[in-house]
């Protein structure tokens, strides 16, 4: 019962959490009242609560006798109104308290996600320098100063959204969110922003694998709010954006047709949505030595005991045989050789 009354305060959006950082006496009076009930409840025991109710009711006895019989619960972490304050002020609170990952489905509304992907930085070996470049740009972020809305652009399977999603799962203690807005509903942003600037947690807004046709709506959209808009980015808020070209909007061949100011026009906007995020991290797919530095990181992590020559080799085939050299191959070599260990 403790548990389920602390995450029913943590949730709700009340007067208190809305007159924040400084709410007036009278409602920290009433916080306080109604803190003292909450934690009268808690202090009542299976016991207790028969005795009070055969009292009051004396004929029902013989329907009482089935009642369980429970200790008190432990009392709620604070007792008035401003330990309340303080404690919504530190750990955050409403919609957003329920969960580290959300994401807007089909229908426009926003939820959380239910089994987000729970990486860690630890899971992802190479690529430090891009790592470095996110992390250093996400801790600005979380203390308030200046940040960047980041481009990750390169190859398929190179750990671009996992790097996002892992520098999320790295920080979520701190009130770190993430919310996944598929591009193709980037005319929501208004909408989503003014729900997040009213939350004390602070949001990655995570667009996933953008790319524009030119005459696509939620392009312009996105450059409007990306330079500002009239309301402005909420000071909550980053976005960052993975993509598989440095250039975002797709470029067709009758768009390169025509005279040189329509061509330069064309480029232009071609390169105009990208020129927008402050920092750009290219993820490009390793070379030989790096891949199999992932392979040897990844089966030290699992356990997999291949002297390093047949590793390689085996590494190797596996990556002619699939795309290519990847981390994400790296991984999925790894996952297949002990699948095949167990069903030796």
């Amino acid at each position: 019962m403790h548990g389920a009354l602390l995450d029913a305060v943590r949730r709700d959006e009340n007067a208190l959490n809305a007159s924040l950082p400084a709410p007036p006496q009278h409602i920290l009076d009433a916080a306080t009242h109604d803190l003292g009930v909450l934690n009268g409840l808690l202090a009542l025991s299976g016991d207790a609560l028969l005795a009070d109710a055969r009292a009051a009711f004396p004929g029902t006895a013989d329907y009482l006798t089935g009642l369980p019989s429970f200790p008190p619960a432990q009392p709620l972490p604070f007792a008035t109104g401003d330990a309340l304050a303080a404690y919504y002020r530190e750990n955050g609170y409403g919609f957003f308290a329920g969960a580290d990952a959300f994401a807007v489905g089909p229908d426009g509304e926003l939820r959380p996600v239910p089994h987000p992907d729970p990486i860690r930085l630890s899971d992802l070996p190479g690529y430090e320098r891009q790592k470095k470049a996110v992390l250093t740009n996400t801790l600005a972020f979380l203390a308030g100063r200046t940040a960047n809305n980041i481009l990750l652009y390169g190859d398929k399977g190179t750990g671009k959204s996992s790097t996002v999603k892992a520098v999320v799962n790295e920080y979520a203690p701190r009130g770190l969110k993430i919310v996944e807005l598929p591009p193709k509903q980037v005319k929501l942003f208004p909408r989503l922003c003014e729900r997040i600037a009213a939350s004390p947690f602070r949001f990655i807004v995570f667009l996933d694998d953008l790319s524009f046709d030119q005459e696509d709506e939620n392009f312009a959209a996105l450059k409007a709010f990306i330079e500002g808009g009239l309301a402005g980015r909420p000071e909550n808020l980053v976005i960052y954006a993975t993509s598989n070209r440095r250039h975002l909007v797709r470029e067709s061949f009758s768009s390169r047709q025509g005279d040189d100011i329509h061509l330069r026009d064309t480029l232009e906007t071609a390169t105009s949505l990208s020129d927008r995020f402050g920092l750009e991290i290219t993820f490009s797919v390793p070379d030989k030595d790096e891949y199999l530095y992932i392979v040897d990181e990844l089966a030290a992590e699992y356990g997999v005991t291949l002297p390093a020559e047949e590793l390689h080799l085996l590494a190797e085939r596996f990556a002619l045989r699939r795309n290519g050299r990847s981390p994400r191959t790296a991984r999925q070599f790894i996952s297949q050789h002990l699948a095949e260990l167990h069903h030796a």
